[in-house]
């Protein structure tokens, strides 16, 4: 298994347009809580949502995240407590 990065990077947008508003950020890696997993992510897809959130067209709920991309696939690399194990294939997708 491969050592984790203090670090991951993604892309966020803080406020609605075009492609000029994706900024390309790094953040602390996140450590998860019990019942989650934390995937290393080899694909991310960009879907009609995170268009229309880019646009303002589809705001996202109240409290969610900048981070755009509902879609990942990876494998599993850190765990919460319980569930499912490390180096296991993994998929999200969020509504």
């Amino acid at each position: 298994m491969l050592a984790l990065p203090s670090e991951y990077t993604h892309i966020h947008v803080e406020q609605p347009g075009g492609a000029e508003v994706m900024q390309l950020s790094r953040s602390p890696l996140p450590v998860p809580a019990a019942g989650q997993v934390l995937i290393r992510v080899h694909a991310a897809g960009v879907n009609g949502p995170d268009i229309k959130q880019r646009v303002g067209a589809y705001p996202p709920p109240p409290g969610a995240s900048p981070i755009i991309g509902l879609e990942v696939a990876g494998d599993i690399c850190a765990l919460g407590e319980g569930g499912l194990a490390n180096g296991k294939s993994a998929i999200r997708y969020a509504p």
